[in-house]
């Protein structure tokens, strides 16, 4: 009786996979992780600390305000403090060196491009999966069954316009809450094809409410390859 049961719960897990478009997967997670439609209109703080093997913790204080259409990022790592401000596509950076605290920095315009690729950064992994809406996203219509780490999901691929990204990214939803449990992206090697050996995969753990968003809290980093261990981000505030 017991793989009667298993065995009806199989096809019905692979029926629901199948009568799904990936636009509805999308809905579905959306309405999980922004139920009251907040992040168009998304103004707050949070700050992440990143802990990796062999180095200093990293705590990162974010405020995202996109109705201003403004960014801000003050990232402390050992004697460096580093603010980077972006409003409406103009960047500032500023640093400054604890033990020489009467000495800025000196900045140059790869900080600039650094500070926008911050912005973009943080609002792209804070913002998703509603940020898989946004211009130049491509989702596959077809979801996809995988199991990973002994769990099941249903699984959305996506991919970009090559103005925004040539990376393919596989969103990992949990079958019944609809929640977004893991990320993953492969890049594409010379000829255009998808390199399974490369990129990286992100394990979503815990949630953090913020301005009716329901964000993962705990971010585990590896890579594909050999699952080596690349860090942690945690939303500590």
């Amino acid at each position: 009786m017991r793989f009667f049961y298993l065995f009806l719960f199989i096809n019905a897990f692979i029926l629901q996979a199948q009568e799904l478009t990936g636009q509805q997967l999308l809905d579905k997670a959306i309405q999980h992780h922004d139920p009251d439609g907040n992040w168009r209109t998304f103004q707050d703080y949070f700050q992440v600390t990143m802990t990796t093997p062999g180095n200093p913790d990293r705590v990162s204080n974010i405020d995202i305000n996109l109705p201003a259409e403004r960014f801000a990022l003050v990232v402390n790592r050992d004697s460096i403090t580093t603010s980077y401000v972006v409003e409406k596509g103009d960047a500032t950076v500023l640093k400054i060196d604890e033990k020489k605290p009467m000495a800025q920095l000196e900045t140059t315009f790869k900080d600039e491009e650094r500070a926008l690729f911050m912005q973009n950064y943080y609002t792209y992994l804070y913002g998703l999966p509603m940020k898989l809406e946004d211009p130049g996203t491509f989702i596959t219509n077809q979801v996809e069954r995988k199991s990973f780490k002994g769990k099941e999901y249903l699984v959305l691929e996506v991919m970009y316009d090559e103005n925004v990204g040539s990376d393919v990214w596989y969103f990992y939803f949990d079958p019944t809450t609809y929640k977004m449990e893991i990320y993953q992206f492969f890049k594409r090697d010379q000829k255009g094809d998808i390199d399974r050996t490369s990129g990286e995969y992100i394990i979503l753990t815990e949630n953090y409410e913020t301005s009716g968003i329901n964000m993962p809290k705990v971010r585990q980093w590896y890579y594909n390859k050999d699952d080596k261990f690349l860090g942690t981000d945690v939303i500590t505030n």
